[in-house]
């Protein structure tokens, strides 16, 4: 962080940048020099914001709505909502235990502001999305972080979670399907880590369902409180527009839980920023309202073909390997055969972040190193792009790794 000649907060030197977005500079920074830089960093939809949608904002222009909306979001919305979780996943929420905000990430800080005090802890599988201990630390709460690997899917075990409870703990994270592995959690998985927490009343669920509608198994995932629907009342649903309808710049994203919860998160969010915006929200009311959902299923096949074409296409290159992604936009690569072999230039692979260096420097590729989301050695590479341009990028992934070499051993001195 740059020396300034006044003090920061502690909170504040507790964190950094998001590594995804420190990444994308990076890229946009190589590009703006004129470089060829394929950017797989962002999990970023990269089709447009339907038609329909956007011609529901510009009627809500029309009508007026523009003006300051309520801070928990408009009723419309809430009522959307409310009629989403009732149709999709037969689940009751009324309007009081929703809220809207500026983008899931909002929820989940309102969330955690709303219930962390000084050192309560929070549990957090990793690998993870890089925000949730970041924001468990500026809320003065310390993440808790379990290791996951590719033998367990990279999902929590029951076990795991069992041991990594406190007295302290007030959260735990689950994030299904998975950013960054692509990981989904089965009925009986979830049966599992439900009957750990049965044990521990005090322990909230923040289930962050983001990709809820991304997903590449024979069957639409299971949710948690399908499987365990007596933890209800210690849930919180996260869920928002950016993923499903392809509207991450509208910036909007909800929370469903309970109505104390809810309310208190409400709470922070009128000091913070207030309500979400108007025109946002209308559209969104839309997209959820609407009778029509093909645009939702035609992006999901076109998310499994891409997919399958990047998970086929990275296992093929020597010294990589991934798990098939089950959801999400992500594929999750280990590259650990790589550590301690050098570049041409005779610098040493010693780390993932060594490894995603090189991948930029020599072939423009840009992806995001496993450091990052708390687990190594691995890269993870966004799949939200056309095939083309993944077929590309595998191409360059290649010739990168074919470039790297075993160091030569430096002779024996005679004695």
């Amino acid at each position: 962080m740059t020396t300034t000649p006044f003090a920061l907060s502690k909170r504040v030197q507790r964190v950094k940048l998001s590594p995804n977005a420190a990444a994308s500079a990076r890229a946009s920074a190589l590009i703006a020099q004129g470089r060829d830089v394929l950017v797989l960093t962002a999990g970023e939809p990269d089709f447009d914001t339907p038609e329909t949608i956007k011609q529901a904002a510009v009627a809500a222009m029309a009508r007026g709505e523009t003006k300051y909306t309520p801070t928990a979001g408009t009723a419309e919305l809430r009522r959307a909502i409310s009629a989403k979780y009732l149709r999709e996943n037969q689940l009751e929420y009324t309007a009081s235990r929703i809220m809207v905000s500026n983008g899931a990430k909002q929820v989940i800080y309102n969330a955690l502001a709303a219930t962390l005090d000084a050192d309560d802890e929070v549990i957090l599988p990793a690998p993870y999305w890089p925000s949730f201990p970041d924001m468990v630390s500026v809320n003065d709460g310390i993440p808790v972080i379990v290791p996951v690997n590719q033998a367990t899917g990279f999902k929590l075990t029951a076990q795991a979670l069992a041991r990594a409870i406190t007295p302290r703990t007030r959260w735990l994270i689950l994030n299904s399907p998975g950013n960054p592995s692509g990981a989904v959690y089965s009925a009986p998985e979830l049966a599992a880590l439900a009957e750990v927490l049965r044990q521990h009343p005090r322990v909230l669920v923040l289930w962050d369902e983001i990709y809820e509608h991304i997903w590449f198994t024979p069957e639409a995932p299971a949710h948690l409180l399908h499987v365990a629907p007596d933890l209800r009342e210690r849930s919180l649903l996260v869920n928002g527009a950016s993923k499903t309808y392809a509207m991450t710049g509208w910036r909007i994203g909800w929370g469903a839980g309970p109505a104390a919860l809810i309310e208190a998160m409400v709470v922070i969010q009128s000091q913070a920023s207030s309500g979400p915006n108007s025109i946002g929200q209308a559209a969104l009311a839309s997209a959820l309202n609407a009778a029509d959902q093909s645009f939702v299923a035609q992006a999901r096949l076109a998310y499994s073909r891409r997919a399958a074409l990047v998970t086929a296409g990275l296992n093929a290159i020597p010294g990589l390997s991934l798990l098939a992604p089950e959801g999400a936009f992500f594929a999750y690569v280990h590259i650990g055969k790589w550590i301690g072999w050098e570049r041409p230039d005779g610098r040493s692979i010693t780390s993932d972040s060594d490894f995603v260096d090189w991948l930029l420097e020599s072939e423009g590729v840009a992806v995001v190193d496993g450091g990052a989301y708390g687990l190594s050695p691995y890269f993870r590479i966004s799949i939200a792009a056309s095939e083309s341009v993944l077929e590309d990028a595998i191409q360059r992934i290649r010739r990168a790794v074919n470039a790297l070499r075993l160091p030569v051993p430096v002779p024996a001195l005679s004695v």
